[in-house]
């Protein structure tokens, strides 16, 4: 019997896809659908994926086919909805601490712009796995880059070395976290206020001016 095809028409035959391809507008239509449910006032604990899959127009096969829980969901909304990090700023320390900062107010204007962000913050403390889930995925790392960014300022001469990293970073970004957390109604408008708050808290944290440069006494 004579063969229809060569072992090298075999072997390009492309392998048999598995599984479905991932949609991308199935994917949006979802996270739009949590926003506007969140919008209307349902609290993040009480979300369903059923209730999810019949606001974005979708099977809740689609839902766990992409994500295994609710809680996995919600956790890459707050990802997606973030606005996005700065790159790293290879210039001066206190360049990136200021664009480190300006990404926070940003980040706040468009959280008071948008009622859905506002109550995504609120109420991430009320599930307190969803809360630990994104301090982790999403938190920490970003206070590791700033405790990277301020030895970086240690080792150039910009920032003292006696005090203690986090301490550091807390002092950096503590005035902007208590405007956009704590007093909801301060000034976020002024375009320098992040240049303010890091040229006023380097001052504090410089190394001292030692040998003929001392202030005198």
């Amino acid at each position: 019997m004579t063969r229809t095809g060569t072992s090298e028409e075999t072997a390009a035959a492309p392998a048999p896809r598995r599984g479905r391809p991932r949609s991308e507008a199935a994917e949006q239509a979802i996270v739009a659908a949590v926003l506007r449910l969140i919008e209307r006032g349902y609290p993040l604990a009480l979300l369903s994926v059923e209730g999810i899959a019949a606001e974005a127009g979708v099977g809740k096969a689609t839902i766990y086919r992409r994500w295994p829980n609710k809680e996995e969901l919600l956790l890459d909304v707050l990802q997606r909805i973030d606005e996005p990090e700065p790159p790293r700023h290879d210039g001066s320390v206190r360049d990136a601490l200021v664009a480190v900062l300006e990404f926070l107010r940003q980040a706040a204007l468009a959280r008071r712009a948008h009622t859905s962000l506002a109550v995504l913050s609120t109420e991430l403390r009320s599930m307190p796995e969803l809360y630990r889930r994104y301090h982790e995925k999403v938190i920490e790392p970003r206070r590791a880059r700033m405790r990277e960014l301020l030895a970086r300022g240690v080792e150039s001469g910009e920032i003292r070395g006696d005090l203690d990293l986090d301490l550091l970073g807390d002092l950096v970004i503590g005035p902007m976290l208590s405007r956009t957390l704590l007093r909801p109604g301060a000034e976020l408008d002024d375009p320098t206020l992040s240049a303010t708050i890091v040229d006023t808290v380097l001052q504090g944290i410089a190394p001292p001016v030692t040998g003929s440069g001392a202030p005198p006494l």
